[in-house]
């Protein structure tokens, strides 16, 4: 395996992407996953919804690229977004390097980096996007979005919208913006969900209601709601389980292979 660490951003040491790629004996092409570790847009969660989320990809035949994203109000939205668009073009424009075919690039987001995943699944058309970033329209677009206990809806999260838009008060039209359910159409990006259903920190609701659109634009998706866990239990083993019993849920781990599946079936 090699390890590789890409800056996005000139003179931007906050924004960069780590690359998890086989080694280049690898039999055939890989799919890849751009992978947004949480952290309510204050920190990134790289630790447990980072490289432990790529080294699962990456023995199911994926190479994968954890994103560092700008958090902690340094900038409001969407430049989020413009970053993990760049991201999706830096693995795309590299294809061949990386030993990936760029048809097959998808998005997996934890908690607030589901949200920022759910963006580029969703609101990958953004005109301020293509203003700063040179590509063809829709090349940003991943061909899948796996959405794992993600937050979706601005008046459901308030921390996470906050610190996204930089601002202690959110006014109901801000809030609005960066609703995801709000902005579903048959352009979204086909959808994977996992959520559990007593969540404590970002409601199940998140799934539900982007669930909710999915099917009110006749969509289809797969959605997973598992029982009993509290938030951020990442991979669901005792790789990310940290001493903490129920983040160690052999029912909850199993969504690793049912989102690849799933991923197979597009």
């Amino acid at each position: 395996m090699e390890v590789e660490k890409i800056y996005l951003e000139k003179d931007n040491p906050e924004v960069f992407l780590e690359a998890y790629i086989a080694d280049e004996n690898s039999s055939s092409v890989r799919k890849a996953i751009l992978i947004i570790p949480g952290g309510a847009y204050g920190k990134v969660e790289a630790n447990r919804e980072g490289e432990p989320i790529a080294m699962a990809f990456l023995e199911r035949g994926y190479n994968a690229f954890v994103l560092h994203y700008t958090v902690g109000l340094k900038k409001p939205f969407p430049a989020q977004l413009i970053e993990a668009s760049m991201a999706v073009k830096h693995i795309k424009d590299n294809a061949e390097k990386y030993n990936i075919d760029p048809e097959e690039v998808f998005v997996a987001g934890f908690s607030a980096g589901g949200h920022l995943a759910g963006c580029l699944g969703i609101l990958w058309n953004k005109k301020e996007i293509y203003d700063a970033v040179p590509m063809p329209y829709g090349y940003n677009k991943p061909k899948g979005m796996m959405l794992i206990y993600p937050v979706i809806s601005g008046h459901l999260h308030l921390m996470s919208i906050k610190n996204l838009l930089c601002t202690k008060e959110p006014s109901k039209e801000e809030l609005d913006t960066v609703s995801l359910e709000n902005y579903v159409s048959e352009d979204s990006a086909p959808l994977f969900l996992m959520h559990t259903s007593n969540d404590e920190i970002v409601d199940v609701r998140n799934a539900l209601v982007l669930a909710t659109a999915y099917k009110e634009n006749n969509k289809q998706f797969e959605l997973h709601i598992y029982p009993d866990a509290p938030h951020g239990v990442a991979l669901a083993n005792e790789v990310t389980m940290c001493g903490i019993e129920k983040w160690n849920n052999p029912q909850i781990a199993r969504w690793v292979d049912d989102a690849v599946i799933w991923a197979d079936t597009l």
